[in-house]
């Protein structure tokens, strides 16, 4: 299933053919001319090797099809060697996967994470994550009195490896909330 859109419509996490190949977009960022139109920069990643391109594009003008996958849903086993391990939870078949295919997501995996698997021609070419997920914070630094809710925020590495914002109250050992799509800080979990 496909659709054609333009540069104008690009979102990040959006699927398509370029190039003879299926990539993702990573990034992209509207530059304003004096004169004439939009140019659209955008960080593009290959599907298949997981290789990153940055490309310009007149806004509006260049015409791609939108790939949407098919989703199988799935569940995050564990890791083997170079690959990571998902069963598919309709056929209970383990699906091996690169961390190429998986790009950024390999941030936010944890053990019995509830995935989509990305189909497209019968291939799995990755996967969607929820929205947010829970994750562990493994090192950050103390607080000290004085450090308020509303005074900026720390860095903290999660479980994952992942380096995340939080703010200065949150401790070791806390478990937070993380946007998948902005791998930003959402709240605490509370106990």
């Amino acid at each position: 299933m496909a659709d054609i859109v333009d540069t104008s419509k690009f979102y990040p996490g959006m699927k398509l053919k370029w190039q003879g190949g299926l990539w993702e977009v990573v990034d992209c960022q509207h530059h304003m001319k004096g004169r004439g139109g939009a140019v659209l920069k955008c960080k593009l990643r290959n599907l298949d090797t997981g290789s990153i391109s940055e490309n310009s594009f007149v806004s509006g003008n260049d015409k791609f099809e939108r790939i949407v996958f098919d989703e199988k849903p799935a569940q995050y086993s564990y890791k083997d060697g170079d690959h990571y391990v998902f069963m598919d939870m309709e056929s209970y078949e383990e699906v091996y996967l690169t961390k190429e295919a998986l790009g950024p997501a390999l941030n936010y995996l944890t053990d019995n994470l509830e995935v989509s698997l990305d189909m497209y021609e019968g291939k799995v070419m990755g996967i969607t994550l929820p929205n947010s997920v829970v994750l562990k914070i493994v090192d950050t630094q103390p607080n000290f009195k004085g450090d308020t809710a509303a005074g900026g925020g720390k860095p903290a590495t999660m479980e994952s490896g992942l380096v995340i914002t939080v703010p200065m109250f949150v401790m070791n050992g806390e478990s937070v909330v993380v946007d998948t799509r902005t791998g930003e800080y959402v709240e605490r979990v509370k106990k």
